[in-house]
């Protein structure tokens, strides 16, 4: 068996590729850390943003958005000055703007992962796809996500990036067939929810 063929020799990349992509995620905390990675990325490659990972746990609390949300002008320029982060403005802003729109959707559907996963009646989108050539960007899946995202108040989720979140936390499973990881995640058990 192989892997997806999007690999670098990267061993962070290997890490990713076997242990989390395509892996379904229930965790709130985990689901608000891949949406603030999958909208660092936007531009540049996801190599970059696994290296800086560390460093964004870090800075955001380990991913907590209630923390975040309430982040004010004093905490983002200090982001903005912090060497090992991605110091794009409009992206820093945007986690803070995110986190409280992530908190919002928790009071209302209990958890992020609830909302989330009811866009695939709790079940991953399983795709066969033989080579990564053949995987898309979008899917009618991403735009409606994204255009839902955008009405509740998120920011930097566009289909593409919403396409690639859906990718990082299982909700699609785009393993190709020939990967190894491929038949352990093709027939996942309808999700369940955290207490």
């Amino acid at each position: 068996m192989e892997d997806c063929g999007w690999l670098s020799q990267d061993p962070l990349y290997q890490v990713y590729h076997d242990d989390e992509w395509g892996v379904p995620v229930t965790e709130d905390r985990k689901l608000f850390e891949m949406l603030v990675l999958e909208g660092m990325q936007a531009g540049l490659s996801w190599i970059t943003v696994l290296r800086k990972r560390e460093n964004f746990r870090k800075a955001f609390h380990n991913f907590s958005p209630q923390i975040v949300a309430n982040f004010s002008t004093p905490e983002i320029d200090q982001l903005l000055s912090n060497p090992n982060l991605i110091r794009n403005r409009l992206k820093i802003e945007s986690v803070v703007t995110n986190a409280q729109a992530f908190v919002r959707m928790q009071q209302e559907w209990g958890s992020f992962s609830r909302y989330l996963w009811s866009f695939v009646d709790q079940r991953p989108e399983i795709h066969a796809y033989t080579a990564w050539k053949h995987i898309p960007s979008v899917s009618p899946l991403s735009h409606r996500l994204s255009h839902d995202l955008k009405r509740r108040g998120f920011r930097f989720v566009g289909p593409t990036i919403c396409y690639s979140y859906c990718q990082a936390t299982g909700i699609v499973m785009d393993h190709v067939t020939t990967c190894h990881r491929y038949v352990e995640l093709s027939h996942p058990a309808k999700i369940s929810f955290p207490s």
